[in-house]
């Protein structure tokens, strides 16, 4: 049941609550938090589905109602419901977590849903079957591995476009995960699975859940923040 009482403190807990090395208790811990997932997110600022989707919208040309969108690690569903918002209609989401995706399936908006621990478990995905493949969030050490990239690409469709989205968390295992997920976009890229569309930084990607809570009254708000990206590719037709 949804906490009404949540606080930041609550929030920026769960936030680094999530990051066991464990599978098994990483699913153990969505599952718990699905109800307080998105107060929590708007309690730290979270702008990630925002700035992804924004980003996707003002490069997409293709039919928006007729487009097929595969949501990975789709949570409760935020991002198929901005989606809609503007004129997107078809989804499939994808998440490792049972009761996030109960969460998914309350929206009505999916047509499909499909459990599965993406690194563990192959994407239950179709191959060319999607005009945009999403990712918000999820992408780092502990979580989805850069191994995925490929299975995100061969889920779309030849000319489809490919959307992740991530935060700059300051950790060395977060360094090292961006390094790895940048030397495999390149290599995809020379192997012309796909070509980039664009790439939008940000230096507020949401709240930094590392910081205490002195140390961020201490701080001028736009300090208190982590950067983020989000990465736009089109799959080649070839």
């Amino acid at each position: 049941m949804s906490d009404s009482c949540r606080t930041v403190v609550d929030a920026k807990n769960a936030f680094q609550s999530c990051k066991s090395p464990y599978a098994k208790d990483r699913v153990e811990f969505y599952d718990s938090w699905g109800e307080n997932y998105e107060k929590d997110a708007a309690l730290m600022s979270y702008r990630a589905p925002h700035l992804a989707v924004d980003f996707l919208s003002e490069n997409f040309l293709g039919s928006r109602e007729e487009a097929r969108v595969l949501d990975v690690a789709c949570g409760s569903g935020w991002v198929a419901k901005l989606m809609v918002e503007l004129g997107f209609r078809h989804f499939v989401g994808v998440d490792g977590s049972k009761i996030m995706l109960e969460l998914a399936d309350k929206t009505g908006l999916y047509q499909d849903l499909k459990l599965a621990l993406l690194g563990p478990e192959p994407l239950p995905a179709q191959t060319g079957a999607f005009d945009v493949v999403i990712i918000v969030g999820a992408l780092d050490h502990g979580f989805i591995p850069v191994s995925i990239f490929r299975e995100l690409c061969h889920a779309a469709k030849p000319g489809g476009v490919v959307c992740m989205a991530r935060g700059e968390h300051s950790s060395k295992s977060g360094a090292g995960y961006k390094e790895d997920l940048e030397r495999e976009l390149q290599l995809m890229e020379e192997e012309g699975l796909w070509s980039p569309v664009g790439l939008k930084q940000t230096d507020r990607y949401m709240e930094d859940p590392q910081l205490s809570t002195d140390r961020t009254n201490e701080l001028q708000k736009e300090e208190r923040y982590i950067a983020g990206r989000v990465y736009l590719y089109k799959k080649s037709i070839h």
